[in-house]
């Protein structure tokens, strides 16, 4: 199945005289699922890559690709670049004083490098995250208090399953839970995914799946061999952004409030 995101990464690499190189492997969760790649037209691995394959992420190649300058494209592809034209020498100034020379139109002066993008960083949550986590949650549609989510995320540290929050500049702007069951009919224990969100500002910059990526993570640690999430119906987007995780449907939830 097409993958536009990684198509249009394959798009972009193609501009640059590059070839995205995609991982074979097609099981979530084993070493090198999803993971993408660039070499020249020849096969010379150019990022991203080692002996056996593709080992980079699809956000980490396309910040590369966009922070690609035409010099340093040109001398990692051994591409022959125009060489630049001897500067005339410079003529001696007149003894006598001159008209300073006009300013060049705004247009033609130098500006300023465009700033870079925030780098996300993942971290545990803490207790005075708490009012940002309220109004994430809220945007799900659940109401919960500051106050609540400060108890909750007491009762969670105790147990271990702290939740894993994104940030931007400090500020969070993401929130995954974490949860490992033992069952009495799995071989091994199931984890889950009891919450996730990413606030409306941020979205669109692969955050859910950083989030995703880290609690998978963490289910590992935890010798889990299956985990889980639950999705409400209504939110389709959701169930095509699972669907792209490598997650399938298995199951209809049922549930009753007591």
């Amino acid at each position: 199945m097409s993958d536009p995101i990684l198509d249009a990464l394959a798009e972009t690499a193609r501009n640059r005289g590059l070839k995205l190189v995609r991982s074979r492997v097609r099981t979530p969760g084993k070493r090198r699922f999803g993971r993408v790649g660039l070499t020249d037209a020849r096969g010379k691995a150019i990022f991203g890559m080692d002996d056996k394959g593709p080992v980079g992420k699809p956000d980490e190649v396309e910040h590369f690709l966009r922070n690609l300058g035409a010099k340093d494209w040109g001398a990692s592809l051994d591409v022959a670049v125009m060489p630049r034209k001897k500067p005339k020498a410079k003529a001696r100034e007149a003894a006598n004083d001159r008209e300073p020379a006009p300013a060049p139109p705004p247009e033609l002066q130098k500006q300023p490098r465009p700033k870079k993008p925030p780098k996300p960083k993942l971290r545990e949550a803490k207790p005075g995250d708490s009012k940002r986590i309220a109004e994430l949650v809220h945007e799900l549609g659940h109401e919960v208090t500051e106050k609540q989510v400060r108890k909750n995320l007491s009762a969670l540290k105790k147990i271990g399953e702290t939740p894993i929050v994104v940030t931007l500049e400090k500020k969070v702007v993401g929130l995954i839970g974490v949860h490992r069951m033992v069952t009495v009919h799995r071989p091994a224990p199931v984890g889950r995914i009891p919450v996730l969100v990413v606030g409306k500002e941020a979205q669109g910059n692969n955050l859910g799946r950083m989030l995703v990526e880290a609690a998978e993570e963490w289910c590992r640690r935890k010798g889990c061999q299956l985990i889980e999430v639950t999705s409400n119906d209504r939110r389709a987007q959701a169930h095509a952004f699972y669907r792209h995780m490598g997650y399938e449907r298995s199951s209809i939830r049922f549930f009753k409030k007591l």
